[in-house]
């Protein structure tokens, strides 16, 4: 993951994105270097135009992302559901409490 880290702040920096400075990128972050995986990626990114994969990216995380924002707000409106039906509950057992304790007193 730290390869493409590098190559997007290469990217970003209007940098050549080849082996060399890769590398140095790699290096620079303090991880270890596997010279297989920087060749390949270089190799994966030579015909891939950057711009126009960044730009597509944020349609197919924004549409993962929405289900994902839905779910806590339909989980928190159970939980005060579950609240209500546990005053409820809470109320009926009471009146149940209290017509027992008319039996017997």
């Amino acid at each position: 993951m730290e390869y493409v880290y590098a190559a997007l702040l290469l990217h970003k920096l209007q940098k050549d994105i080849s082996e060399e400075n890769l590398t140095s990128v790699v290096k620079a972050s303090g991880a270890k270097v596997n010279e297989a995986q920087v060749k390949a990626l270089v190799a994966a990114l030579a015909d891939v135009k950057i711009e126009e994969a960044i730009k597509a990216a944020p349609v197919a995380v924004a549409a993962a992302a929405a289900p994902a924002a839905e779910a806590p707000a339909a989980g928190g409106d159970e939980k005060k559901g579950e609240k209500k039906d546990k005053k409820a509950d809470g109320k009926s057992e009471e009146q149940a409490m209290e017509g027992l304790s008319s039996l017997f007193g």
